[in-house]
């Protein structure tokens, strides 16, 4: 437990690489905290999905999007463009196999938990992977608002194509994403006028 420990509190110092990329000052935001912007998404997300009369484990959505991004204690944050020159595929056995190395010290029932958890994420696999994946967006989209908020500029691409995300998602869990995102962007354009 205490190498995961260990592993965690780079994470804390951890830039996200996409704001950097884009001029914002490092430590603008570091990994841990959209970590946990992401576990408050997702429970909010889950908690509205719930009270609409769908079942959702609500422990699971947390579990998920706490252990989302750990692997990026080992990898580095990898912006999306990445993708673009190594491909997702080896992006995702890269992150798959430093999520690996960094459990392997946990006892033999936590690992084998755990590595399901990381799977379940990564293959969007569950409604709850799913909502954790839309979370995982709207922090992002919810701290591009506070930044352009803030004065930053030319952060377009992340919004670009937001209320057509499709997460998997249906019925009711679908109209509470879409929801959300709707009112972001319609944030956004509010500043605009302004």
């Amino acid at each position: 437990m205490i190498s995961v420990l260990h592993d965690l509190q780079h994470l804390k110092r951890l830039d996200r690489t996409g704001w950097v990329l884009r001029g914002l000052a490092p430590g603008a935001e570091s990994v841990a905290a959209h970590t946990f912007g992401v576990a408050v998404a997702a429970m909010l997300l889950a908690d509205e999905v719930r009270a609409r009369g769908v079942e959702v484990n609500v422990e699971r959505v947390l579990r998920l999007a706490l252990l989302h991004d750990l692997a990026e204690a080992r990898t580095g944050d990898m912006p999306r463009t990445m993708a673009k020159y190594y491909g997702a595929e080896a992006r995702r056995a890269a992150e798959g196999a430093a999520f690996g190395d960094l459990i392997e010290g946990l006892g033999a029932g936590l690992k084998e938990e755990y590595g399901r958890l990381h799977a379940e994420y990564e293959g969007r696999a569950s409604v709850e992977a799913r909502l954790v994946k839309a979370a995982d967006i709207v922090d992002l989209l919810a701290q591009a608002l506070a930044f352009e908020r803030a004065g930053a500029r030319e952060l377009d691409e992340f919004w670009e194509g937001a209320e057509d995300r499709d997460f998997g998602l249906d019925g009711a869990a679908r109209e509470v994403v879409a929801g959300v995102f709707r009112a972001l962007v319609a944030a956004r354009e509010g500043l605009k006028k302004s």
